[in-house]
């Protein structure tokens, strides 16, 4: 027998940010990864970030322009807390003693409606 699919009913409600990154240097998924939890830690605090439930769904490389690489990614994060996500990301300036910036362009709730930030 498999494994049973939980109803809609009993399951979280997720959000979805798309987030355009702009890093000097290059910055791999895993890297992100650490930048989003070190991001939501340090501003909210370990307890409080327990509750997020981040994941980041997609991470795309664009092309380098100006200087910089341009990346866009998507971060899940649990119903009513994504605005505590935003802000975290949002005082982001530096990582590993290089510039960066992290914006939200959009907020969905699917990941298909936020592929048309991207």
């Amino acid at each position: 027998m498999g494994l049973k699919v939980l109803p809609p009913t009993l399951r979280k409600n997720n959000r979805y940010l798309t987030v355009d990154i702009k890093s000097v240097h290059p910055m791999g998924k895993d890297e992100f990864v650490s930048v989003v939890w070190d991001a939501c830690v340090r501003f909210q605090g370990e307890i409080e970030s327990s509750n997020f439930n981040l994941w980041v769904m997609r991470f795309y490389e664009l092309e380098k322009c100006d200087g910089y690489y341009n990346y866009k990614s998507i971060v899940r994060c649990q119903r009513g807390y994504d605005e505590e996500v935003r802000s975290s990301l949002a005082l982001v300036n530096r990582y590993k003693n290089d510039k960066i910036s992290i914006s939200t362009i959009g907020l969905s709730g699917t990941i298909n409606a936020s592929h048309r930030f991207i």
